[in-house]
């Protein structure tokens, strides 16, 4: 195994800097950061060590995202996001260097223009001895970020130390069930499908997995080319159409979508009468639209968008990347409409314990806007039980739940000792 020179490194940053304009939020930065830094050659992958074809184990669900367990050096567990966006095994908590006693020399990369004038810097390691379980291991090398610039911790309310993608998927046929949080893989050579599920054609390239999918919007039906991404927790992110800019639905609201390489990502949100995969049809889908003039220049011709968790939720999955097959099978939420956030509330854990959350968005317009909510005003309860009783996904179901809803929430405004209590009705916006 031979690694990439320095000069070969930084030239598959600079590429992997334009794809990252392209995030839909700046926590969602998952899909394709270092998708073309390979660090090592195609041998790095998983294995399974046991002679069975089989493994199965749990995983976390937070904000939409795939949440596993990693032993890394026998040191762990760690929280690492599972990211089929992702090409690199990359690390996002600095502080891993000094918990894996890794030398303080490592080689060091800079990717200029993260924010305003900023550099993101990253290490490279060598071969890093990784595993889920005794069952599920792995030898691979990593790259190291000098800065946690995606705060996925404080998205999540967890400590998130990482992002780990491509290897995996290409170790095994990878099986997720998504309501019952069990993920099994399968040896490739063992060919497994999935009975009653519709077997989709996908393509792999340079480590993330492509769809071609149907939606039809403004009542004309077009073919996309999607990212299939684990990473995001959106259902959908359409950047063009046929190369073109894409026509915002008349219905829709102006959002921040994320930040990305260049500044703030505007756009807006509304939804599409049809997504359909296969032989799937799914109605009403909620859908980001980047302002064109943000990400049109920059996007790649051969690919439209990206597809997230909020859509492969409804169904269960698995990923056959030797075969270059998508298995789906609807489960019981496919039917489930899809909900864009009635509140306008974006929350955030303060860490070191991430058992405090605040406000840190809020959208102009929308029902935490109109009874004067601030961003860093504090949430001490939410219908009088204790914030930090509240799992991030049942205070996010409870803000979809349905328009004209009453919450009420406990608040410390910014800057204020005293808590008051305020009526959140929510509003639905499209």
């Amino acid at each position: 195994m031979n690694p990439f020179s320095l000069r070969e490194l930084k030239r598959y940053l600079s590429k992997a800097t334009h794809i990252l304009n392209l995030a839909s939020t700046k926590r969602l930065l998952l899909s394709a950061l270092f998708t073309l830094l390979i660090l090592q050659s195609g041998s790095a992958q998983f294995k399974l060590e046991k002679l069975s074809n089989t493994e199965a184990f749990e995983f976390r669900f937070i904000k939409n995202l795939i949440i596993i367990p990693l032993l890394i050096n026998n040191k762990g567990p760690f929280n690492f996001v599972l990211d089929t966006g992702v090409g690199v095994f990359l690390i996002t908590d600095p502080g891993l260097v000094d918990s894996l006693q890794l030398p303080k020399s490592l080689r060091k990369i800079k990717v200029v223009g993260f924010g305003e004038g900023k550099e993101l810097e990253a290490a490279v390691t060598g071969n890093l001895d990784v595993a889920v379980n005794a069952v599920i291991t792995g030898n691979l090398p990593a790259a190291i970020l000098k800065e946690d610039a995606f705060d996925l911790s404080s998205y999540t309310g967890i400590p998130i130390h990482g992002l780990i993608g491509y290897e995996f998927f290409n170790s095994f046929t990878v099986r997720l069930n998504y309501m019952d949080k069990i993920i099994k893989v399968y040896r490739p050579e063992a060919r497994y499908f999935l009975r009653r599920a519709e077997a989709i054609p996908i393509t792999i390239e340079a480590g993330k997995p492509y769809i071609n999918a149907e939606v039809a919007l403004n009542k004309t039906l077009s073919w996309v080319k999607l990212i299939i991404d684990t990473g995001a927790g959106h259902p959908l992110w359409l950047e063009s159409i046929a190369g073109k800019r894409v026509e915002v639905p008349q219905k829709n609201i102006r959002a921040n979508l994320g930040v990305g390489l260049s500044g703030t990502i505007d756009g807006s949100m509304g939804r599409l009468s049809l997504l359909k995969l296969g032989k799937f049809e799914l109605k009403e889908v909620v859908a980001a639209f980047p302002d064109y003039e943000d990400v049109g220049s920059k996007v790649f011709a051969e690919r439209n968008g990206n597809m997230g968790n909020a859509v492969l939720k409804k169904f269960e999955v698995i990923f056959d990347y030797q075969r270059s097959l998508l298995f789906l099978r609807p489960n019981y939420d496919f039917k489930k409409p899809f909900e864009h956030d009635m509140s306008g509330i974006e929350l955030i854990y303060h860490s070191p314990d991430y058992s405090r959350l605040f406000i840190g968005r809020v959208e102009p317009g929308s029902a935490a806007d109109l009874i004067g909510l601030e961003v860093n005003d504090e949430i001490v309860d939410i219908n009088f039980r204790r914030a930090k009783d509240w799992n991030i996904d049942e205070i996010y179901q409870l803000f979809r739940s349905r328009p004209d809803k009453g919450i009420l929430l406990t608040i410390i405004p910014k800057g204020e000792k005293k808590t008051q209590v305020v009526v959140l009705t929510l509003k639905r916006r499209i």
